[in-house]
């Protein structure tokens, strides 16, 4: 540690300024504490002796400890041995509540060189729910040292002060800080139980898109923990049917943020009660009242939707229309006949239209006939049709043609022009 960077400054005098750094941007957390360890720093090491005991807890947990770590850091001196498995041993003990978020974050630029393995006492500490983040300062490092601190957590290299700051910066930020982040999407009785959503995170007032995410339950039945960078404000998108929009939205530092938003959620199903064989057939799915498509949503296929009123047109011939509501957590089912196949044949192409008997008696448009070809077929609804033509090339209004028919579930009806 008493090497030199490339700016006179030694390794130790560098780590001992950033650190001081981190700490103050500390002060003021919610529910965090600190204590500082330091190894190497009482008895010098001489060419025949090294004290591999050489590491203490210069200042244990406590509230609004920090002026006083800044100042045991100031008094540090690098002058023995690196004993970092009994450091890490040490430190476990060092929690004063195990049921915390318990954190360790080593700086070295040194091997062990007491203990053959640290990865025994990391798994003794991984065992005991530490989690060990280990930040490694390196000079001319090769990778096979970095490679032993993969059994103890994750590691970064430094090559130069700066190198140091900014990987110091991210250790802090994502391990220490406990900057965290949790979406609760609520049902009907505002419970957190929705979820298997995307979730889009953009910075706030822009398109810009920082973070997508797909929602989870984790194995404890509770959503799951996010890291967000708490710098900058977001705009929520939740991908549900509708969506779900929540705007300037300010994630406060060092503490657990909750984003409430009330997504209630249900599912519509569509089939065919009587069908014989397979039809392709959609819905166009709308909130009541509002005519913009939320949805396009196939036959037989169970789509998730925000609880509320709904209205649904099924893309057959001719359209049938729907208003379904959604409950929470239960399939609503839309059941409608299956279609039955109307095909015709013509001598000569035709012009003409095809209409359908509605219940008050009246006939409504349902297609056109194809006026270059001659023949034609369409799946048909169950119903009384009609059908109104005449001879292309005759181009007088009464040489018009008309004739009824009906069309049944899964049967063929088929006319001659």
């Amino acid at each position: 540690m008493n090497a030199t960077w490339s700016d006179n400054q030694t390794r130790i005098e560098a780590a001992k300024e950033l650190l001081a750094q981190a700490v103050d941007s500390l002060v003021g957390s919610e529910n965090l504490e600190i204590a500082l360890r330091v190894y190497g720093h009482q008895s010098p090491i001489t060419a025949t002796f090294q004290d591999c005991n050489d590491t203490k807890l210069e200042v244990p947990f406590g509230k609004d400890n920090f002026s006083r770590v800044k100042g045991m850091i100031k008094t540090i001196k690098a002058k023995g041995t690196t004993p970092i498995a009994r450091s890490l041993e040490a430190a476990a003990e060092d929690f004063p509540d195990m049921n915390s978020r318990n954190i360790i974050i080593l700086i070295t630029d040194g091997l062990e060189a007491c203990d053959n393995d640290p990865c025994v006492i990391a798994k003794k500490l991984h065992d005991k729910g530490v989690v060990v983040t280990p930040f490694v300062i390196g000079l001319g490092l090769d990778l096979s040292y970095l490679e032993q601190f993969k059994c103890i957590g994750s590691y970064s290299e430094a090559e130069s002060k700066s190198a140091f700051k900014n990987a110091l910066k991210s250790v802090v930020n994502k391990a220490l800080v406990n900057t965290t982040v949790e979406v609760d999407l609520k049902d009907i009785t505002g419970k957190p139980t929705e979820t298997d959503v995307t979730l889009f995170f953009y910075k706030a007032g822009t398109n810009q898109l920082k973070y997508t995410m797909q929602h989870t339950i984790n194995r404890y039945g509770n959503p799951d923990t996010l890291i967000l960078d708490p710098s900058i404000k977001y705009d929520l998108i939740v991908n549900t049917l509708p969506r779900r929009e929540v705007y300037d939205i300010t994630i406060k530092k060092n503490t657990h943020n909750t984003i409430p938003v009330d997504a209630p959620q249900g599912y519509i199903r569509c089939r065919l009660n009587n069908a014989t064989r397979s039809y392709q057939i959609e819905s166009r799915v709308t909130l009541e009242n509002n005519p913009l498509t939320i949805n396009t949503q196939q036959i037989n296929a169970t789509d998730k939707y925000i609880v509320g009123r709904y209205t649904l047109e099924v893309l057959t011939l001719p359209r049938l229309y729907f208003t379904v509501q959604v409950n929470q957590s239960s399939v609503t089912n839309i059941d409608f006949e299956a279609p039955g196949l109307f095909t015709y044949k013509s001598n000569n192409t035709v012009t003409g239209q095809i209409f359908v008997q509605n219940s008050q008696g009246k006939w409504d448009w349902v297609c056109n006939l194809d006026p270059l070809t001659l023949s034609g077929q369409w799946n048909l609804q169950p119903g009384h049709y009609k059908v109104s033509y005449r001879q292309k090339n005759i181009k007088s209004s009464i040489y018009s043609y008309e004739q009824d028919f009906r069309i049944l579930s899964n049967k063929t009806t088929s006319i001659n022009l």
